[in-house]
């Protein structure tokens, strides 16, 4: 009967032991590495199928993961352009490129708001969506859809007066009160009525549910301190939220940013499409006649005050306050305010909170 490599392999290294004992150690060594070289041989023999299916999971898992890579996005635009990836080809609707590698300083980059996005696109481009326009107060009231301002005052009074002294509770399921932010995305089901408000310069719109006390919020600082507010960008649609997410990423990465850290900042001043208030019509921008731009100054102007303090009076709330970046996820925002009625807007400011604290505290 033949005897196997193995079998010969050991036979070997025994005689040589028996026959040289100088060479034992040798010989005892020699053993050692072709038995273990035979077993881990056997091994992998017997578990060849645990191999192949290991092998092939692993393959999937790499397949799969490559794909979610956001140069393979282009029904985002996100489509790779760098130097360094050769064998990508950039289509004519590629809105992003990955930035050449260097050293940047983030301290010196820019914020970018809003309208630095947008003013470099012209209405073309940006394919019939509206403008960043600001609404001021008196655009409203000459178009005549202002007209029941003392009727809106009195309501407010009333519920203010019915409200006093009484313990209100509070649901999830009420409208007003849905969070909406990078963890928690508009619901699928969320429903909603846009309602117009005509201006001279055009149309915008917002939930119509708000529009009562947005109005009176606007009228009352006008009839009581000769503050005339304005209207920024109520309601967003997804493709709108879409370009600016997007094209504020794209100019982060021309300055020199990777696009991981592109897209972390600029979710801190653009929340990511699916995931924006102003898509649900509950979110508005505020300006003024004197002072139209959207940043940190706002809060210091008279209206950025009357707002802060008098807000809640008509069920809107400073969204993203200072100190609460931490847990909102956004940028200190003195102009953006969420309507989210009366009764929870009054608790919200007078405690200093965020929405995402009021949830946790009351819902």
């Amino acid at each position: 009967m033949k005897r196997s490599y193995h079998e010969r392999t050991k036979e070997f290294f025994i005689n040589m032991g028996r026959k040289h004992k100088p060479l034992k150690g040798l010989a005892i060594a020699g053993l050692a590495v072709s038995m273990l070289l035979h077993h881990f041989i056997e091994y992998c023999r017997r578990g060849s199928k645990r191999f192949a299916s290991a092998a092939f999971i692993l393959l999937c898992f790499m397949a799969g993961n490559s794909f979610a890579f956001p140069v393979f996005q282009d029904d985002n635009g996100f489509v790779s352009g760098n130097e360094h990836l050769e064998a990508v080809t950039v289509t004519a609707e590629s809105d992003i490129t990955f930035a050449n590698e260097q050293q940047v300083s983030y301290e010196d980059i820019k914020i970018l708001e809003d309208e630095d996005v947008l003013d470099i696109y012209n209405e073309a481009e940006l394919h019939g969506m509206e403008d960043a326009d600001k609404y001021l107060l008196d655009d409203i009231i000459n178009s005549d859809q202002q007209g029941t301002s003392d009727q809106e005052e009195t309501a407010v009074g009333t519920v203010q007066e019915e409200n006093s002294g009484k313990c209100v509770e509070f649901s999830q399921e009420d409208w007003q009160l849905v969070l909406i932010n990078k963890q928690h995305p508009i619901p699928a089901d969320y429903t909603f009525t846009l309602g117009p408000i005509k201006t001279i310069k055009g149309e915008m719109q917002c939930d119509e549910r708000i529009i009562e006390d947005l109005l009176a919020m606007m009228q009352a600082a006008y009839e009581e301190d000769g503050i005339i507010l304005g209207i920024c960008s109520p309601y967003r649609d997804l493709n709108w939220q879409t370009v600016l997410f997007n094209r504020k990423i794209k100019l982060y990465m021309e300055r020199g940013m990777s696009y991981m850290d592109a897209y972390a900042l600029s979710s801190q001043t653009v929340t990511v499409p699916g995931a924006s208030e102003h898509q649900i019509g509950l979110a508005v921008d505020m300006v003024s006649d004197t002072y139209q731009e959207l940043d940190a100054g706002f809060a210091d102007t008279d209206a950025g005050i009357w707002l802060k303090e008098h807000c809640s009076e008509y069920g809107f709330i400073l969204r993203y306050p200072k100190g609460k970046e931490h847990i909102t996820s956004i940028e200190w925002e003195p102009w953006h305010f969420r309507y989210v009625g009366k009764e929870a807007a009054a608790i919200i400011m007078e405690e200093g909170l965020c929405l995402e604290e009021f949830w946790d505290k009351y819902l």
